[in-house]
């Protein structure tokens, strides 16, 4: 991965962030981390399980986790 294509995710990521905390309106965010991770996460998973033709020991391996961890998340957002 290069230094662009990290900038590129983290710039997305970023302003998607912002454009969430603007429809706010001035309201208080609760459990946010969490919101985020979520938001994210599952995405993840779908694209990575895509790429990998649902091969979850590549797929554990491109994300850096246990294939049991993997199982775990797919399960979490029905994707297994």
């Amino acid at each position: 991965m290069t230094s662009q294509t990290k900038g590129t995710l983290k710039s997305a990521a970023e302003d998607a962030i912002r454009q969430f905390i603007e429809t706010l309106d001035g309201e208080e965010a609760r459990e946010f981390y969490n919101l985020v991770l979520a938001e994210v996460e599952e995405p993840l998973l779908r694209v990575v399980m895509e790429y990998t033709a649902n091969n979850q020991s590549r797929a554990a391996a491109m994300l850096g986790l246990n294939r049991g961890t993997l199982r775990k998340k797919l399960r979490q957002y029905d994707l297994l």
